[in-house]
């Protein structure tokens, strides 16, 4: 499969090394991309063996065991981190160390994933009669079907390509790539078949963006505590701008004699309501001229819920309430979700 030829927006012009270095690129890129054509067109039931069998021990409380050595090795730890972070247990075994007391990971019930693209590795080969005294599904992912190891395996996952793009045909890097992406799609399915959310995935990154901010809850979106205002019904119109105005607050909320949400009272109601008393509304009790009802949430719900409501209601501001108290606690500014990168 020769390369194709540079466009006139990839050209380097009046650099030799560069062009060349370019053209290398773009033919390893072409040579990979083939590969997996390749391996997309060959995938067949037993992918679909493999998902099942590993659901099947992960419903039961059974976990993946990586094993690979090498490249292989490395490609094994990726594919067993994206298992793990996508609702299926996995765990990457050094091959070495199992033979020293590290194969007391294992257990029956467990399922085996093996990367050997030769599927003749002699570290692996070497663990077979240990890991089949154990009640497990083995799984080998290689290029060889012939292979020892895929002699020894209950599914075999092909992962054979025409040639490496390493211009030596050498250093694995097709085959590396097929693995690599084989495993993706193993672990995708898995995720699908787990049911498994956006909310499961936060709870097992809470460290990252996107799960803090799917963990966040409507009571740490609010406003500071000394950007809120909370009035009472019967205080005027005119103290309850004062306020918003001292607090740089977009909304009041009122509250009656028992703590309890009256309602809430915003620039866009002042705004309403100036016109229908034509000016006169400074002196007004709040109370009069406030949203009661207003669409509110629960202190303890999650960004998601939140920002769902503002959007489905087209509403800047949202008070919090409570859950067992049964009284606001604050309210959420639409303005303020850009800082917190909410939207």
């Amino acid at each position: 499969m020769s390369a194709s030829p540079p466009d006139s927006s990839r050209a380097v012009t009046g650099n030799p090394q560069a062009q060349t270095n370019l053209n290398e690129a773009l033919r390893v890129f072409e040579i990979e991309v083939g590969a997996l054509q390749s391996l997309a067109r060959r995938l067949d039931s037993t992918f679909v063996d493999a998902v099942a069998v590993i659901k099947e021990a992960v419903d039961a409380g059974g976990k993946v065991v990586g094993l690979g050595v090498g490249k292989s090795g490395s490609i094994c730890h990726k594919i067993t981190a994206t298992l793990t972070s996508t609702g299926t247990p996995a765990i990457s075994l050094n091959t070495m160390n199992a033979l020293h007391g590290d194969l007391g990971i294992l257990k029956d019930g467990d399922v085996v994933l093996a990367l050997s693209y030769s599927g003749e590795t002699p570290e692996l080969l070497v663990l077979l009669a240990h890991l089949r005294r154990f009640s497990i599904k083995f799984i080998s992912m290689t290029g060889n079907k012939q292979s020892t190891l895929a002699k020894h395996s209950d599914i075999v996952l092909d992962v054979h390509v025409e040639r490496e793009a390493c211009p030596l045909s050498l250093a694995p890097t097709s085959s590396c790539t097929a693995m690599l992406v084989l495993g993706d799609a193993l672990a995708l399915a898995l995720m699908q078949a787990h049911g498994f959310s956006r909310e499961d995935f936060a709870r097992f990154h809470p460290g990252g963006e996107l799960g803090r901010h799917l963990l966040m809850t409507a009571r740490e979106m609010m406003r500071p505590v000394h950007q809120t205002v909370f009035v009472r019904c019967g205080t005027t119109v005119g103290e309850v701008l004062d306020a918003m105005i001292r607090c740089k607050a977009g909304a009041a909320i009122v509250l009656n004699a028992q703590d309890s949400l009256a309602g809430i009272f915003t620039h866009g109601d002042f705004a309403r309501a100036f016109r229908t008393h034509e000016g006169n509304l400074t002196g007004l009790p709040v109370d009069s001229v406030i949203i009661t009802n207003p669409i509110h949430v629960f202190a303890d719900q999650l960004s998601g819920e939140v920002l769902h409501v503002l959007k489905e209601h087209r509403i800047d501001e949202l008070v919090v309430i409570d859950r067992e108290k049964n009284v606001p606690v604050g309210i959420i500014d639409s303005q303020d979700l850009a800082r917190m990168k909410l939207v």
